[in-house]
């Protein structure tokens, strides 16, 4: 079951994607959670986006805590890769202002002019937890 308010509260997710050569890759991202689905911002030329290119399959985690309390969202998806600059554009300032109070900072700006596409992930199976 995924932890909708909790998901949508947290600020990095773990995304593990997949290389040409069967090995896990696995980095921290910024996101935003909507319609049941995971969007991430990024380049063409990033490793994430040139595995999902070539294989879809991902896994994903949101957690907190060390002690209690201690909750967590994990899950395995679907990514596909929006490369539409318009719907690319819009999202990616969408996420970003997740993360900062204008679009109009110098890292925010650099960050949306080097966001050639999203990433996005459909969830299949999720596990949550807290304790």
């Amino acid at each position: 079951m995924l932890k909708e308010k909790f998901v949508k509260t947290q600020k990095v997710l773990r995304l593990a994607t997949i290389d040409s050569k069967g090995m896990p890759h696995l980095v921290p991202v910024w996101y935003k959670y909507v319609g049941k689905k995971f969007y991430i911002g990024t380049n063409t030329k990033t490793a994430k986006a040139r595995n999902i290119s070539k294989n879809n399959k991902v896994c994903f985690c949101i957690d907190v805590g060390v002690w209690h309390p201690i909750d967590g969202v994990m899950g395995t998806g679907n990514a596909r890769l929006i490369k539409d600059e318009k719907i690319v554009k819009k999202i990616a300032g969408q996420i970003l202002l997740r993360y900062f109070k204008s679009l109009k900072q110098k890292s925010a700006k650099d960050l949306l002019e080097n966001t050639d596409c999203i990433i996005e992930i459909t969830p299949v199976k999720v596990t949550s937890w807290h304790y």
